[in-house]
C-alpha cells in the first residue's frame, strides 16, 4: 500500500502533514530543557529522523515536484500552526511550552527542578555565570520556553536581570 490516495500530491500532502504533526508532538513531549542543549547524539537523532520521515511524506513518488510538494506544506503547516497558536490561547497552552519558576526569592522548586531534570551543579553554573553566588540572593530564577534559564537577583533597591544561555555539550565542539 505504497499510496493512499489516488492523486499523488494529495498523498504527498496529507503523509507530510501527518509526518509535521508526529514530530511536533514528540518535540513537545521530549521537554524545552532539551531544546536548547543539543549534543551528538541529538544531532544523529535528527538527521536519522529527517532520512526516516522523508519515504513517509512522499512513499514511492520521489519526483522533484513531490519534494516541493511536501516542503511546501510543511511550511505552510508551519506558518498556519504559528499564526494560530498566536491567535488561540487554548491551543497555545495545549502545544506550546510555558516558562517555569525554579527559584524564587531564594527558594529552590524542587518539583519543577525535577521535572525538568535540572541539577543544583547546573542550576549554580547558570548562577556563577551571572555572578550569583547563594540561593537566597536570587529573586527569580526561570527556564524560559527555549530552555534557557533568566535570573534576577539583587535586594529589592539593586535588582539586576541576566540571561543564561544553556551550552551546547563539549562534545559537539562549541566555539566560546
Amino acid at each position: 500500500m505504497d499510496q493512499i490516495f489516488s492523486n499523488p500530491y494529495l498523498d504527498v500532502a496529507l503523509r507530510s502533514l501527518a509526518v509535521y504533526l508526529f514530530i511536533l508532538i514528540a518535540i513537545r513531549l521530549s521537554g524545552k530543557k532539551e531544546l536548547s542543549q543539543l549534543n551528538t547524539t541529538d544531532v544523529v537523532l535528527i538527521l536519522l529522523i529527517s532520512n526516516a520521515v522523508q519515504n513517509a511524506m512522499v512513499g514511492a513518488n520521489t519526483s522533484l515536484s513531490s519534494g516541493l510538494v511536501a516542503a511546501a506544506v510543511l511550511f505552510t503547516a508551519n506558518y498556519i500552526i504559528k499564526k494560530t497558536l498566536f491567535k488561540n490561547k487554548k491551543l497555545r497552552d495545549l502545544i506550546a511550552e510555558h516558562p517555569e519558576v525554579l527559584i524564587h526569592n531564594g527558594t529552590l522548586n524542587c518539583a519543577i527542578l525535577d521535572k525538568q531534570g535540572i541539577s543544583n551543579d547546573e542550576l549554580k553554573e547558570a548562577m556563577r555565570e551571572h555572578g550569583v553566588e547563594n540561593f537566597a540572593d536570587v529573586k527569580l530564577a526561570m527556564l524560559e520556553i527555549d530552555g534557557n534559564i533568566s535570573i534576577i537577583a539583587g535586594d529589592s533597591k539593586s535588582l539586576t536581570q541576566t540571561h543564561h544561555k544553556r551550552r551546547a555539550h563539549k562534545t559537539l565542539g562549541s566555539v566560546n
